[in-house]
């Protein structure tokens, strides 16, 4: 089955979301490089990075069904944030935003009977759970700790480890 133009045009938006959110957390990656929290640029980098793959992820989708691709303009993202905790609450914020734009796809693609377009969808609802998780769990470490102090540069060691 092909893709349908209203698929097609759904997935293309988010394409555009995923790469807005790379953006976004490359952008927090910047703030915290500025703020001198190495281990909160390097998770925000790792997580810039996730965010591309997830785009990506569409884009060939898009390809292997016999759709097209077509980028779309991307807002700038915000550059100032209050610190820590605040970029945590946005995290999880946009997190649970870009969960509603998975839900939302999920289902178009039942409406439509686009049961591939589920089965690549089932991956990213999945996802959004852990993604979610991650970030309030570290938000919760912030409102222990505080955005100052011993607690703040052992929570910087630790995101400074994604990844190894």
């Amino acid at each position: 089955m092909e893709l349908s133009k209203k698929m097609q045009d759904a997935l293309n938006e988010q394409i555009k979301e995923e790469l807005f959110s790379s953006y976004l957390y490359l952008s927090m990656a910047a703030y915290c490089e500025s703020s001198n929290l190495p281990g909160f640029a390097h998770w925000m980098q790792a997580q810039s990075g996730e965010e591309l793959e997830h785009a990506m992820k569409f884009f060939g989708f898009i390809n292997d069904r016999g759709g097209r691709v077509i980028l779309q303009a991307l807002d700038q993202p915000a550059a100032e944030f209050g610190g820590p905790t605040d970029l945590f609450e946005k995290t999880l914020a946009h997190e649970q935003y870009i969960t509603g734009r998975i839900h939302k796809l999920y289902a178009l693609a039942v409406e439509e009977k686009d049961y591939a377009s589920l089965s690549l969808l089932q991956w990213f609802v999945d996802e959004q759970v852990e993604e979610e998780r991650t970030a309030s769990e570290i938000l919760e470490l912030l409102k222990m700790t505080g955005d100052k102090g011993q607690g703040l540069i052992m929570l910087d060691r630790q995101l400074a480890s994604r990844g190894e």
